[in-house]
């Protein structure tokens, strides 16, 4: 049963890996800098109303599971001989560090900094300008990137399964 499982919950992490991946992607690459283009108050009011909104299931379902997954397939794979094991280790690191951990110290606290300001406001103009556009969007770029490697990890390991 366990060997069936295996695979099983690889190719879930690889579900759950590409919607991230996907997610991130679409950030770095087309929102972020059209909400640059944007006069800094609608921009702000544009993000802050997004860190509202994809606070729902569905996102929390692909974020935080995957980020469950990726713990069991990295203790499972420690348990196991199977020629997947590395590449799950090495997706689930890229997921939880890159991934987990980046949105947690630097995604979150900037998202949290954002929403406490008043659109409208000079202290969310600068914030928006000189930390926001920059600062966010690298630490996304890192997401991006570390989510695609997860990925790409895990289809590897699925592949060996």
């Amino acid at each position: 049963m366990m060997a069936g499982l295996f695979p099983f919950l690889i190719f879930s992490a690889v579900i759950g890996a590409g919607l991230n991946a996907g997610l991130f992607f679409i950030f770095s690459v087309c929102i972020m800098a059209a909400l640059g283009r944007l006069p800094a108050d609608k921009g702000v009011a544009a993000m802050q109303s997004i860190n509202v909104v994809i606070l729902n299931p569905w996102f929390m379902l692909a974020f935080f599971g995957t980020a469950l997954l990726s713990l069991v397939l990295v203790a499972f794979a420690f348990f196991t001989g199977s020629p997947a094991r590395l590449y799950v280790i090495a997706g689930g690191f890229l997921f939880l560090a890159g991934t987990i951990l980046v949105t947690m110290v630097f995604n979150v606290p900037m998202n949290n900094a954002l929403v406490a300001l008043q659109p409208r406001s000079e202290e969310a103009a600068r914030l928006w300008s000189s930390t926001y556009l920059v600062d966010w969007v690298w630490w996304n770029h890192v997401r991006t990137l570390s989510s695609v490697g997860a990925l790409g990890c895990f289809v590897m390991a699925f592949r060996a399964a």
